[in-house]
């Protein structure tokens, strides 16, 4: 009888093949799988189980690119179960209650459509599955606006205690979003500068080459704001301008990120043009290769769904009151990076004559690869010039290779690890989900009562020339 059950709805979709069953194989690598835990996909694709492990089995070898240990493959295929059928059938629920079977531990990953979710959790609990200690995991979206992410979460609350209910968002499975959180709580150099007094700005920047990459229909729904900077790039800000939780404790730590999204200064629709821009992204060059314009590529004859969205936000406390935080995100640009820019402001008094001192930057990479590194003020090594010849240099505050074991984790590996451990920190509540919500309604509602449509710009490029206004009117200028 196995100890504990996971079952993953969605078992054979894009996401489970490219992130969950190379995260979870990669975890038996490592040998960091509870010994009694059983892994059951579940699909309306009607799969053998000989099917399904060859299924599983190539997702891994793509990720691991070929290099597969057979011992630990079959190790990992012995876990493997699989259920077919529809989630809208009870029959299938009555078969997962059956390979379940005792397991007093039971976890349920929702990689479906929200559209599914609570029918899957009625389901659950029609089937005698959802009692404690079962938990759930379930994906973003959560909802599209604050009226839809409520109706979601009443759903779960109905049948998931809100402790039992793990919302992912897999930003907060990287190493170097976990890193922020050491790097400011663990070392008394950064939290007495990290203020209005010492801080400038602050620049979250997540850009992608692609397009939508076959997420037409979904994407023109949602758009640039609702898919990344209501869950992905808020998350990051809340993790920046967070107080000093008292502990690690999950609820220790997100009751600080929530007052930092209770305290996002609300865009008023008659401002909405000079903080908040929105683009879509016309035939162009990116990444090498001819780009079509975004209508084209979704197969519409127009659209005014946002591809680039940008947003100069405040924050009102007295930690932050002042220091404006810029937030851009957008596809088919030149390259595909990730990144938060933490800018200094300039010493109050330069008594180098003659050299030009760029302010100190903290610069955090999340993709392509992950790192943190500070600039600061150096003399030149020369003896050529009287005086102080400075030049900025970089301190990097990076893992090594060594430490990571020269392979770079996939986020879902953590996250899947701390949701079989039942360990909640790096999820998102339901007051975070809804706060942040709140926020980006009252932007499109700006939005739509400006009648702004996206304005455009070239494919391979960093967005629409607005957007460089947001922070141009002020001196400042994006960092790319």
């Amino acid at each position: 009888m196995p100890d504990c059950a996971f079952v993953l709805f969605g078992a054979t979709g894009d996401l489970a093949e490219r992130m969950l069953w190379p995260s979870l194989y990669f975890l038996e690598e490592d040998g960091l799988l509870p010994d009694g835990i059983v892994f059951i996909g579940n699909s309306r694709t009607m799969l053998e189980d000989a099917a399904f492990h060859t299924f599983v089995k190539e997702a891994v070898r793509q990720r691991a690119k070929g290099k597969i240990d057979h011992d630990i493959w079959d190790r990992f295929a012995r876990r493997l179960r699989f259920c077919a059928g529809s989630v809208t059938d009870k029959a299938t629920f009555a078969q997962l209650a059956s390979l379940c079977g005792e397991a007093p531990d039971k976890i349920f990953y929702l990689s479906t459509s929200p559209a599914l979710y609570a029918g899957i959790v009625e389901g659950l609990a029609g089937a005698g599955l959802s009692g404690p200690p079962s938990r759930i995991i379930i994906e973003k979206p959560l909802g599209r606006d604050l009226a839809s992410c409520t109706e979601i979460n009443d759903a779960l609350s109905a049948v998931f205690s809100e402790d039992r209910i793990f919302r992912i968002d897999h930003y907060l499975g990287k190493e170097t979003v976990q890193n922020l959180i050491a790097l400011r709580f663990a070392n008394t150099l950064f939290e007495p500068l990290w203020n209005a007094v010492s801080i400038d700005h602050v620049q979250i920047s997540v850009s992608e080459t692609v397009g939508v990459e076959g997420r037409g229909a979904y994407y023109d729904e949602y758009g640039a704001l609702r898919d990344m900077v209501q869950s992905h790039l808020l998350q990051l800000l809340a993790l920046i301008a967070m107080e000093p939780p008292s502990s690690l404790d999950p609820d220790a730590v997100r009751n600080e990120k929530v007052k930092v999204l209770r305290s996002l200064r609300q865009i008023e629709a008659k401002e909405i043009g000079k903080f908040a821009v929105r683009g879509q992204y016309r035939k162009g060059f990116a990444d090498g290769q001819e780009a079509p314009d975004y209508a084209s590529e979704v197969g519409l004859a127009a659209s005014d769904t946002e591809t680039y969205a940008a947003v100069c936000a405040h924050i009102d406390n007295w930690r932050w009151a002042g220091v404006p935080f810029y937030l851009r995100t957008g596809k088919r640009m030149p390259e595909r990076s990730s990144q938060i820019v933490i800018q200094f402001r300039d010493v109050p008094h330069s008594i180098f004559a003659g050299s030009q001192l760029d302010a100190n930057r903290l610069t955090i990479r999340l993709q392509p690869e992950e790192g943190i590194s500070l600039s600061l003020m150096n003399k030149r090594p020369t003896l050529e010039e009287a005086g102080f010849n400075l030049q900025p240099v970089s301190l990097n505050l990076s893992l090594s290779d060594e430490d990571s074991n020269g392979r770079r984790r996939i986020a879902y590996e953590r996250l899947l690890l701390e949701a079989i451990h039942s360990n909640s920190t790096l999820f998102v509540r339901r007051d975070e989900a809804e706060a942040a919500w709140r926020w980006i309604d009252q932007i499109q509602s700006g939005w739509a009562q400006s009648k702004s449509a996206p304005l455009p710009y070239n494919a391979g490029t960093w967005g629409p020339s607005a957007s460089f206004g947001l922070l141009e009117r002020d001196g400042r200028s994006w960092c790319e």
